[in-house]
């Protein structure tokens, strides 16, 4: 469902009585729990339960399962996620009382009213960034209100309301959210064509990042991955438009430059040069050289805003990720499970890579959901090709989310691309068929991972099970 942002986005307690659709998102469940926190009223109502719940029912916040014009109640507001369906009951009815209705983007702009915004955008990497960057900032003595697409190992919590006027927010492109935020400051991690079920060509999407550091305060600055082309191009833009620039990466010409970079396992170590003075060691517990880009990201900013680089880098070191990006979410029979976000060929390509890593002398079993008809159908072939990284590959059908399913998009385009011997490549119909076909194709010493943005989360676990003495 499109809701327009207003042109007036007022701030949150100028409200009223909120009630968010969706709250059980990563998202809107972020915007309810800083407005909870801020002593705002706020429902909400979602078509199932969700680990964000639980945690937004402790701070006092009703959240209903299922939807029904009766849950608005007497609501001044409703945030509402983009996944909802044009004929959404509660949304209706607020639409039939004339209430205040709000899109998620102008839900958070809402709450960070009054804050330097310090926004995370990229193709990829914009949770683990705004993670890193928050972990960062807390070591160095700050006390930022945070969003995060996930839940942060380090708080158990994907948002919080800080004391400081520090605000990070994960500032998503696929809706055109992050042009919105109006931030102080600004990483950009990549730019690759993504979600052109709403911007339609590759170039509209590059111009959208383009409109994006329009918005940053001409007296604020951003951060640039120029590793990558796409942000090494809009670096090259930002400046030219005069705004402050910190470029960082291996690259040779990158103002805050890594050295020496070493991969091994689950952790990571670099050393960070600035102006070709060295400026100290950087260790990370996550495995992989895009987190290591994206920790460097984070150590720019927080150095631009004036923290110190040993507390920053403390900070990054403790750092052990958020919610489905290389989540380890258990071991049996020898056999380690891990859980990733990961929907995109780079985001797959990526996560292999450290999955390889972590994995050893192991196999790396992975099983992968395509998220949504239209990404399928634009990037399926590069999904199957990114899986041939994997030496077991089994692909489910897509998970259609927001959209209506097409028989000439299935989870088939992506399993015939997958450059492995037919015997390795398995296409299955369901969770519970992919956790038995991981389970019987993994052995001692393997690392089962599972990639997509859907409802594949809950494979690992029955893997797990399966994997137990006696498991079903």
């Amino acid at each position: 469902m499109r809701i327009p942002v207003p042109d007036e986005i007022l701030p949150a307690a100028d409200l009223g009585r909120v009630h968010c659709v969706g709250i059980g998102g990563a998202g809107i469940s972020a915007i309810a729990r800083i407005m909870a926190a801020r002593g705002i009223a706020v429902t909400g109502s979602d078509d199932h339960d969700t680990p964000f719940l639980p945690a937004l029912r402790e701070l006092g916040v009703t959240c209903h399962l299922g939807y029904d014009a009766a849950h608005v109640g007497d609501a001044d507001t409703l945030v509402v996620t983009t996944a909802a369906r044009d004929d959404n009951p509660e949304v209706l009815e607020a639409q039939r009382l004339g209430l205040r209705i709000l899109p998620r983007s102008a839900g958070l702009a809402s709450v960070m009213t009054g804050s330097r915004v310090l926004a995370v955008a990229g193709t990829h990497g914009k949770t683990t960034t705004t993670g890193l960057l928050t972990s960062a900032l807390l070591a160095a003595g700050a006390d930022p209100s945070y969003a995060v697409g996930g839940v942060l190992t380090a708080t158990g919590r994907n948002a919080d309301a800080g004391t400081d006027d520090l605000f990070v927010a994960e500032a998503d492109e696929s809706d055109g959210a992050f042009l919105h935020y109006r931030p102080h400051a600004a990483i950009v991690t990549n730019v690759e064509a993504d979600h052109l079920d709403n911007w339609g060509t590759e170039e509209a999407y590059h111009r959208a990042f383009e409109e994006f550091v329009d918005t940053i305060d001409p007296c604020g600055f951003v951060v640039c991955v120029v590793d990558d082309p796409g942000a090494a191009g809009l670096a090259r833009t930002a400046r030219a438009q005069g705004l402050d620039v910190v470029t960082v990466g291996e690259s040779a010409d990158a103002d805050l430059r890594i050295h020496d970079l070493a991969l091994d396992g689950a952790t990571s170590t670099c050393r960070i040069s600035r102006g070709g003075a060295d400026l100290g060691e950087l260790r990370l517990r996550i495995p992989g050289r895009h987190y290591v880009l994206d920790a460097v990201a984070a150590l720019a900013l927080g150095l631009q805003l004036g923290f110190p680089f040993d507390a920053l880098a403390e900070g990054l070191a403790g750092f052990t990720g958020t919610g489905r990006r290389m989540e380890l979410k258990g071991e049996a029979a020898g056999v380690r499970v891990y859980d990733s976000y990961a929907h995109h060929p780079v985001e797959i390509r990526g996560d292999l890579e450290a999955a390889r890593a972590l994995a050893g002398e192991g196999r790396v079993v992975a099983a992968f959901q395509p998220h949504l008809v239209s990404r399928t159908r634009i990037f399926g072939e590069a999904m199957g090709v990114a899986l041939g990284a994997a030496d077991e590959v089994v692909v489910l059908d897509v998970y259609v989310a927001r959209e209506d399913p097409d028989p000439e998009v299935t989870g088939l385009l992506v399993a015939r691309a997958v450059p492995l011997p037919p015997e390795h490549v398995t296409y299955v119909d369901g969770l519970g068929a992919a956790a038995q076909v991981l389970a019987e194709r993994s052995r001692p010493g393997d690392l089962v991972i599972t990639l997509g943005a859907g409802d594949i989360t809950g494979v690992g676990p029955l893997v797990l099970d399966l994997l137990l003495p006696g498991g079903a």
